[in-house]
């Protein structure tokens, strides 16, 4: 064999070889996993459950940096603008990585484009609820009786934009009737006037209600998911009741920089699948008012650009911003 074809051949061989060997040595330092909100919140409690989980797998230390700021964008953005080396990665959610793209006009990356998507963790279905004073016992009586006070009820979301006023918007055009929102600053006050009556209904998460509906403070009428939800099993969705297909969970994703490795994503979401299906992990994650669900990279990043668009559209629609 001639000298430069089995130098040529060599080469092939080395090429062939070097994504394994990537694989075998990363990671070589500590890892940052970016939280772009404050410690203590919901995408902050994932992000240490699965931090812990592969700082004992791959051998380094997975570290959580909270980046609060901008409705999460903040610490989106830096990542977005990472090397694109395995050692920089972001817990994202339907916020950061759906709706934000929708709602700020000047928005700092695309979710879709400039992100590798790694993998789906978990999501967490919303609840509407009503106060007892309500008439209504079911979604179809709530219906009938918000289009009989003509536009007169009210109801609390989490704060312009947040996923509990979007979700009221998109049921607001699917059944036609006519609310009037009443924004607050976050679950904790929103919260607080549905159980005093200041306002009558909302579309809340399920960890930020089930107390109250549990304590009778509160009625819940329908979930959101595709299922019931297991908290709340005697409790119809939207979707088999009214407006099949409705759906509006919460959801929380593993995202890095776009141009990152596969065989590293691929790693990654392995383990990140293994960390998620273990007993323990699941047990910590329904105590938290969370769903176990995992994807592989191509179905979360399809996933990501089918909700984009189905939220720019109710964006659209409900003429929210955030400036």
């Amino acid at each position: 064999m001639p000298f430069h074809r089995r130098s040529f051949l060599a080469g092939l061989s080395l090429l062939a070889a070097a994504p394994a060997a990537r694989a075998q040595s990363w990671p070589a330092k500590p890892i940052r996993l970016v939280v772009p909100y404050p410690a203590g919140g919901s995408t902050d409690v994932l992000a240490r459950v699965i931090a812990e989980r592969l700082t004992a797998t791959l051998g380094q230390q997975v570290i959580v940096d909270n980046k609060p700021g901008a409705s999460g964008n903040l610490g989106s953005d830096l990542v977005a603008k990472a090397p694109a080396d395995g050692y920089t990665l972001v817990m994202g959610n339907n916020a950061t990585h759906a709706t934000n793209q929708s709602l700020f006009p000047n928005h700092p990356y695309d979710a879709a484009k400039d992100f590798a998507p790694i993998a789906l963790v978990a999501g967490v279905t919303h609840v509407l609820v009503v106060h007892p004073d309500v008439p209504a016992t079911d979604i179809r009586g709530f219906v009938a009786w918000a289009k009989a006070q003509g536009g007169k009820v009210n109801y609390a979301s989490t704060g312009n934009g947040s996923a509990s006023h979007l979700t009221m918007e998109l049921f607001k055009g699917l059944a036609k009737i006519d609310l009037t929102h009443v924004p607050y600053k976050g679950t904790a006050p929103a919260v607080q006037d549905l159980v005093s009556g200041q306002v009558s209904t909302s579309f809340q998460t399920m960890p930020s209600v089930i107390g109250q509906i549990r304590a009778g403070k509160l009625r819940p009428l329908a979930t959101t998911g595709k299922a019931r939800a297991p908290a709340l099993p005697g409790v119809p969705t939207v979707a088999e009741t009214l407006f099949p297909g409705f759906e509006s969970d919460a959801w929380f994703a593993l995202f890095a920089p776009a141009g990152m490795p596969a065989d590293i994503v691929t790693r990654l979401n392995g383990d990140i699948l293994k960390a998620m299906a273990l007993p323990e992990v699941k047990d910590v994650a329904a105590k938290a008012g969370f769903e176990v669900i995992t994807s592989s990279p191509a179905e979360l990043g399809t996933f990501v650009r089918a909700e984009i668009e189905k939220w720019a559209k109710v964006v659209k629609a409900s003429g929210a911003t955030v400036d």
